[in-house]
């Protein structure tokens, strides 16, 4: 199984889509808490919408998203601290619900995980990402 992964940062929504259909994406899971943006097309409704065109389900799963102190020590580039305060909302019993829903989603299509974070290494979806793997046998991460 392949879990895609994809960040939006410096990117238009065209290429994004682009980018996640030559991938084969199937359902995108939005894991931000705040699923708005000031980067057009990728608040949450012309999100989804703009995805349902190109042939791709759209989830927002808000509890896997970073809470403000992980987001703020991630734009501070405390990459570690990040990773301790969502590790720590991560073994919360609501975010645990969100990340079985995310773990059977990308069981069943091919799925990617979306986030600002151009590079993975600094955002919390390559954590998610490493959870959703260690459920699931024979997972591989594939960062767009």
């Amino acid at each position: 199984m392949k879990l895609a992964t994809i960040g939006y940062e410096s990117e238009t929504q065209d290429a994004v889509i682009r980018r996640l259909k030559d991938a084969g994406v199937e359902v995108l899971i939005d894991v931000r808490a705040v699923a708005a943006s000031r980067r057009a097309g990728f608040s949450k409704t012309l999100l989804a919408a703009s995805l349902k065109d190109a042939g791709i389900d759209y989830v927002h799963l808000r509890q896997l998203g970073t809470p403000k102190p992980g987001r703020d020590a991630a734009r501070k580039g405390r990459v570690a601290e990040m990773r301790a305060i969502f590790e720590d909302h991560l073994a919360e019993p609501a975010a645990q619900l969100e990340l079985a829903k995310a773990t059977e989603i990308a069981r069943g299509r091919k799925a990617a995980l979306l986030c600002y974070e151009a590079d993975h290494r600094g955002c919390h979806r390559a954590i998610v990402a490493e959870r959703i793997c260690e459920a699931v046998d024979a997972c591989e991460v594939e960062n767009l």
